[in-house]
This record gives structure tokens, sequence and C-alpha cells, in this order.
């Protein structure tokens, strides 16, 4: 078994937990003005994502009905991506992340899909609690 076969099990714990701690970081600004201020409107669109944000994060980071929270992060960042970053513009190359700044929002729907499919893994509370069976 080579060394990077050996820590595929702390590698993916590591993905899940340091990407749904950014992405609550994301809700946190968006609700609580934490770290940097923000003036989103209560219960708008973007207050709604900051919500799905800031819990589905936390619940990611803990691996606490992860597949779950991380389908519904994802759809969130699907949304997001389409609605704000490509706008539905067929024109030219807007549709590319790299020319709508949408990187983050099709990163985040990927890798949150990801984790949706493969569960929060051995190193999680769902598995401490028995809400996800081992494979």
């Amino acid at each position: 078994m080579s060394f990077l076969s050996r820590i595929e099990t702390p590698a993916y714990t590591f993905l899940r937990v340091v990407a749904g701690a950014m992405f609550a970081l994301h809700g946190a600004r968006k609700l609580l003005g934490f770290p940097t201020p923000s003036d989103i409107e209560l219960f708008s669109q973007m207050w709604f994502g900051g919500v799905i944000e800031l819990i589905g994060g936390a619940l990611i980071v803990l691996g606490l009905f992860t597949r779950v929270a991380a389908f519904l992060a994802s759809g969130t960042m699907a949304v997001a991506y389409f609605q704000f970053h490509w706008k539905l513009q067929l024109d030219g190359f807007q549709w590319l992340p790299g020319v709508n700044d949408g990187e983050l929002s099709a990163l985040y729907a990927f890798v949150f899909l990801f984790v949706a499919a493969r569960g929060a893994g051995p190193i999680s509370m769902d598995r401490l609690l028995r809400i996800e069976r081992t494979v």
C-alpha cells in the first residue's frame, strides 16, 4: 500500500472539514458580519444562502447529517454559479468560471456533490452516532 493510499481517509476528512469551514465562514460574514461587515437584507435570497452556508458548512465540518447538508450546499452553489456568475448569458465566454468570477461557486458545487455522494467518512459525527453505516 502506497503512502498516498494510507492517508486517503485523513485527507478526505481534511477536505470535508476545510471546505465546510470555509463555506461556514462565507455564511458567518453574510449573517453575522464576521469577520468583515455585511449589509445583506434580512430574508433576501442572499440571506437564505448565508443561512445554508453557515449551518450547512458547520454540519459538514462536524460530519453530522453530512449527505443532506452537502447536497443542499452543492445545489446552493450551483444556483449561485448560474444565477449570479454566469447569469445565463450565452454571448462569448461569459459561461467560463474564469471570466465570470464563478470559480469558487463551481468548485464548491462539485466538492460538496462529491461529499454528498461519499458521505462523511469514518471520522465524523455521522459515524459516531451510527447515522451513516460503514460501507
